[in-house]
């Protein structure tokens, strides 16, 4: 009742100001609505049609003047492919909820990340404020409050390979290997079509909160270059830079090449905290190991500031991208696109006090974990459209991400311990001695690769001569592996490294499957303002099994101004390979965490199960109105049930967590080792879940006759989402804690807002935004500084428990974003901006679950990013 209440009251505030409130589809920016347009019988040409199957050139509908290329291309004449078989569809005209994103809308973002960009710009999809350990070196995206690998990437309609760098934290991305969207250059991408809605009868697995398709650029003309830099002022670091250049090149009469290259430098971003062991002083029985605390006799003096913990990773990436394509006769057409992409990152661990590895750090040190990283693919095809009379589309894709995971400036502190031994037959034995250890290691390297071939067909009918129908089916193979290599033996051996431990060789292997799909889809007309869709699907997995997923989807036109849809769909999303077999151990200053591979011995001790398929039933409704001539309206309301989703779960601390990780083969490290701070966990089908929301968008235009164009918008999503069934393992007991379930529930923002002004005068141009994020609430551990003698009222002690938890509430935070460019000729464009221009950051979490004093904010929250304001300049050349 309550979400009822609020969504009447948001209503009625929307009649009030949605008048002013719009944007034009030339400046760039999204467009949602649709016109009542219902033409299916074109035949597929070589234009400009950016589809699912038939990835063609849009150069012919852009616009050629690049004073306009600034500010994008006219969404009005791009076909949308999303969500659809049909070939001459506009977002506008689309049964569910497409919105397209031009590339001039994601520039204006100031964001030098493809996935940031989409955050500023897209009112449904978040990033969690800080990863932890290799997630921070990968950029994951959440949509509609879902995980990373609920949503599905195309890329020109083409399913994209994920990362093999798997979540394996506890949080709201736990268990995630969601496509990385900065492996993608973003100066490649002429537009991204964005659907809310489940898709899975058409795209297969993964596609259960939505589907973000990449339409890359397809000019045979035009040079294109940007620089970009910019540093975090208040904070006196964060600084980046970036360059870019695209461009199009004729091959022969009838085909084009479209060039993209892009380097990206980020340095750290590192959050101002007072370490609590380096403060002298600390609460009556706290667990802190103060290094003030009388053990180290005339200690050093060392920054409060030492651990930098809560920080963004230092990273350089290099992108590429080749688009082409070419007739080889008047009926068929050959195209293909190869992306390429290598990044070397670093992210900090806690820093060590100097009592840990005195000998080779006696200032103590900050581990770095460290990444290197190749990811590439390549896509080839061949297209048609007179088979029989029907339009096709063959094709082939192969991508792969290899990533190598390091640790450096680190100690392997048992090799150094006194209890290290040259025994063989002693549980401390150190294959490569004693006394020493090295600082640099490879921690492990995993590569996760797909292979997938498409044959797709569609015709269009009219049946009885009376009713037009599009008819669309085809059928898919791919072959999915995974690699995961052990690291070097001193990042395993005796507890491994300090900061990340690496992997050893029990938990090592190659694993792989093959995936067949058929699909099947009428689009009819019964009537002339009356569209009628019907999908399936069938995908057999070779390990997990069968799915058969179904949608409905429909649209009716009241009149030219008045539109309602609406879609019922099931869905499904199989376990990855890397959720089905990866195993980590993390290892911080008094103890650890190990994710236990759910098909071992030591997960079936704590309760672990075969993982099998999610499942989900989604429904949507929504109307599409033109009050006035311009100002476009949408709103949808969504509900998803998704159940058996895999989770985090089993968490275990103390003697079982040790006796579990033992038992997978790892030996933990004794120096300063808290048992109930050592935790031991699995992914799981171990919940549940229904989430609701609802989605508005609008845009009007003013153009004045002598005073420019001002284009607004305004973007709206409402989520909730409840736990509605918490499975048990095999000893009877619920597989989240009240934790686990806030990381699913209510770590993604119950609003965001995003309000845009896109003024243009003359040469000049102003683009101001602003987001609201809602509430977030997350159940928060007890940390060092927690009384270790307060009883837990479930049992046990607070500090650390796993039963008990304070409940931490992000209140909402306003953000403004604001960009001022200047054109002075046709060819030179300057911007300078500021993202976030109040240096607005998340709430501060009390001292006692505050870790080491490290970790300030809740680090799971989806709301605001930890890294305050940003300042920026630009430059733009375009030939």
């Amino acid at each position: 009742m309550r979400l009822a209440r609020r969504f009447s009251l948001l209503a009625s505030t929307l009649c009030t100001v949605l008048p002013s409130l719009s944007v034009a589809e030339t400046t760039g920016t999204a467009t949602t609505h649709r016109k009542a347009s219902h033409e299916h019988s074109a035949k597929i040409t070589n234009e400009s049609t950016a589809r699912v199957t038939t990835p063609t050139s849009t150069s012919s509908v852009r616009k050629k003047d690049n004073t306009k290329a600034l500010y994008a291309a006219d969404v009005e004449t791009v076909n949308v492919s999303t969500g659809t078989h049909s070939t001459n569809r506009k977002a506008r005209q689309s049964s569910s909820p497409v919105t397209v994103l031009t590339a001039a809308t994601l520039r204006r973002s100031g964001q030098v990340n493809l996935a940031d960009s989409l955050v500023r710009t897209y009112a449904s999809i978040n990033v969690q404020a800080m990863a932890a350990d290799s997630a921070a070196l990968t950029s994951s995206i959440q949509m509609r409050g879902l995980n990373p690998n609920e949503v599905l990437v195309l890329v020109d309609g083409k399913r994209r390979h994920s990362t093999a760098n798997i979540v394996a934290d506890a949080g709201p991305q736990f268990g995630s290997t969601g496509v990385d969207l900065n492996m993608i250059p973003a100066n490649a991408i002429d537009h991204i079509e964005v659907l809310e809605d489940g898709a899975a009868a058409m795209y297969g697995s993964d596609a259960i909160a939505g589907v973000v398709n990449i339409i890359t650029k397809k000019d045979d003309h035009g040079l294109h270059m940007s620089a970009q830099t910019g540093a975090n002022a208040y904070n006196g670091d964060g600084w980046q830079y970036q360059l870019n250049a695209d461009g199009g090149l004729k091959l022969g009469e009838d085909g084009y090449i479209h060039l993209s290259g892009q380097i990206t430098h980020t340095d750290h971003y590192v959050v101002k905290t007072k370490d609590h062991r380096l403060l002298g002083y600390w609460p009556d029985g706290a667990t802190t190991t103060g290094y003030y605390n009388g053990v180290v006799a005339n200690a050093m003096k060392l920054p409060l500031d030492s651990n930098k913990i809560m920080s963004t990773p230092e990273e350089t990436r290099e992108n590429l991208a080749i688009d082409f394509g070419k007739k080889i006769n008047d009926d068929i057409q050959f195209y293909g696109l190869i992306t390429y992409a290598h990044r070397y990152g670093e992210a900090y661990e806690n820093y060590r006090i100097p009592t840990i590895a005195p000998t080779y750090y006696p200032a103590g040190f900050s581990p770095l974990e460290t990444i290197r990283e190749n990811d590439y693919a390549a896509t080839i095809g061949l297209k048609g459209d007179d088979f029989f009379g029907f339009d096709w589309d063959l094709s082939t894709t192969y991508g792969a991400d290899e990533t190598k995971i390091g640790n450096k400036n680190t100690a392997n502190t048992g090799m150094l311990s006194s209890d290290c031994s040259l025994d063989s037959t002693s549980a401390n034995y150190s294959s490569l001695g004693c006394g020493w250890t090295p600082t640099n290691v490879r921690a492990e390297t995993y590569r996760l690769a797909q292979w997938t071939n498409n044959l797709d067909f569609r015709r269009h009918f009219n049946i009885a001569q009376k009713v037009p129908m599009l008819l669309a089916f085809g059928a898919e193979h791919r072959l999915e592996t995974y690699d995961l290599t052990a690291g070097d033996a001193a990042s395993y051996l005796l507890g491994g490294t300090q900061g990340y431990a690496g992997i050893g060789p029990q938990s090592a292997g190659s694993w792989s499957r093959d995936i067949w799909a058929g699909y099947v889809d009428g689009d009819f007309h019964p009537l002339k303002n009356w569209d009628l869709d019907f999908a399936g699907r069938f995908e057999h997995y070779t390990d997990v099994g069968n799915a058969e997923n179904g949608k409905v989807s429909t649209r009716y036109d009241v009149t030219r101004r008045i539109a309602f849809r609406g879609t019922i769909s099931t869905g499904f999303r199989a376990p990855t390979l890397p959720e089905q077999h990866y195993s980590a151990m993390n290892v911080d200053p008094n103890g650890a965490s190990g994710l236990l591979p759910v098909d071992s011995a030591a997960a079936r001790t704590l309760g672990a199960s075969k993982l099998k398929p999610e499942r989900s039933v989604s429904a949507s409704g929504g109307v599409v109105i033109e009050p006035i001539r311009g100002l476009h309206v949408e709103a949808d309301v969504y509900q998803i049930n998704l159940r058996d989703r895999i989770v985090g779960g089993g968490t275990v601390n103390g003697n079982s967590a040790i006796s579990a990780i033992e038992q997978l083969g790892y030996l933990l490290p004794s120096n300063g080792l808290i048992a109930d701070n050592v935790s031991a966990y699995f992914m799981t089908n171990g919940a549940s879940t229904r989430t609701q929301g609802l989605d508005i968008k609008a845009d009007y235009t003013f153009r004045f006759r002598t005073a420019g164009t001002l284009a607004l918008t305004l973007a709206l999503d409402l989520n909730r989402t409840r736990l509605h069934h918490n499975a048990l393992d095999t000893n009877g007991n619920p597989l989240l804690n009240a934790q686990n379930i806030s990381y699913i529930t209510t770590a993604y923002p119950r609003s965001k807002i995003i309000l845009n002004a896109f003024y243009r005068y003359k040469n000049w141009d102003f683009n101001v935004r602003e987001t609201r994020y809602g509430e977030t609430t997350s159940m928060l551990t007890y940390y060092d500084w927690q009384n270790q003698n307060t009883p837990c009222a479930s049992g046990g002690k607070l500090a650390y428990s796993n039963t008990c938890f304070n409940q931490f509430k992000n209140t909402p935070r306003w953000m403004t974003d604001i960009e001022i460019g200047y054109r002075f000729n046709k060819n030179w464009h300057m911007a300078v901006g500021v993202n976030n221009i109040s240096d607005v950051k998340p709430r501060m979490v009390a001292q006692i679950n505050n870790s080491r004093g490290a970790q300030p904010y809740d680090q799971f929250s989806l709301q605001v990013p930890i890294t305050g304001a940003y300042y920026y300049g630009r430059l733009n050349a375009d030939f």
